[in-house]
């Protein structure tokens, strides 16, 4: 669907891992930003191929920490986030376009139609 005759880009790669997750949670309502990050972070991670233990000790973190904060289990602080993106070579400002990516994405798989304002479906693009 276009806003004002311009296409929208849809990140392909974030649909189709929302379709397969399903919906964002059992009542269709936003995910949680926490686990929208920590969903990022770990498609960035295995996209590197590296593992928990090699990320977590670049960060100077326990690797069970990492993992729950990539399952959306814990909510790490900004500071925490930072280092981690860091350590994955990932500008934090990445993480956060790409969080808001995808969940417009699931607003959009769990409607059926695009979600929000024209502003909303721009900054989706």
């Amino acid at each position: 669907m276009a806003v004002s005759g311009r296409p929208v880009v849809i990140d392909i790669r974030t649909r189709r891992a929302a379709e397969e997750r399903g919906p964002a949670t059992p009542d269709g309502s936003d995910p949680l930003l926490r686990t929208v990050y920590g969903e990022i972070l770990r498609d960035e991670r295995l996209d590197q191929d590296r593992t928990l233990d090699d990320v977590a000790r670049a960060v100077g973190m326990s690797k069970q920490y990492l993992s729950e904060v990539e399952r959306g289990r814990k909510e790490p602080s900004s500071e925490m986030l930072h280092s981690v993106c860091d350590a994955l070579g990932l500008p934090i400002e990445h993480l956060l376009t790409r969080a808001v990516r995808r969940i417009t994405a699931s607003r959009r798989i769990a409607t059926g139609r695009p979600s929000g304002t024209p502003q909303a479906q721009l900054l989706a693009a």
